[in-house]
C-alpha cells in the first residue's frame, strides 16, 4: 500500500515575490487585483507594497486617481546567501521581458 503525502501548499518565492512581479507586469495594477493574482487579501497587498517601498525597492507614483509603481533594478537582495545579486537579477530571471516580434519572419 503506497502512501500519498498530503498536499503541500508551500511555494518557493515569499508573498513580497509575488507581488513584485506583478506590479513589474502590470505598473497601473490596483491593489485589490494583485490580491486577486497572488491569492492574499488587499490589506496583505497594502502591507506588503509598504514593506517594499520603505525599503527603497519600489516606488509609488500618483496619476489622478491611480497608482503606478516602479521598480529599482538596482536593489540589493536582502539575505545574505543573495546579497551579491538585485532584484533586477531576480526580475530577469522570473519576468523577463518579451522580446519585439520581427514581422519579416
Amino acid at each position: 500500500m503506497t502512501l500519498t503525502p498530503p498536499p503541500s501548499h508551500w511555494t518557493f518565492l515569499t508573498n513580497h515575490t509575488h507581488v513584485l512581479l506583478c506590479l513589474v507586469r502590470q505598473p497601473d495594477a490596483t491593489l485589490r487585483q494583485v490580491a486577486l493574482e497572488v491569492g492574499i487579501t488587499e490589506r496583505a497587498v497594502q502591507r506588503i507594497v509598504r514593506d517594499l517601498e520603505q525599503s527603497g525597492t519600489l516606488t509609488r507614483t500618483r496619476t489622478g486617481r491611480r497608482n503606478s509603481y516602479a521598480v529599482n533594478a538596482a536593489f540589493a537582495l536582502r539575505h545574505p546567501l543573495e546579497a551579491h545579486r538585485s532584484v533586477g537579477d531576480l526580475l530577469a530571471l522570473l519576468a523577463p521581458v518579451p522580446s519585439p516580434v520581427d514581422p519579416a519572419q
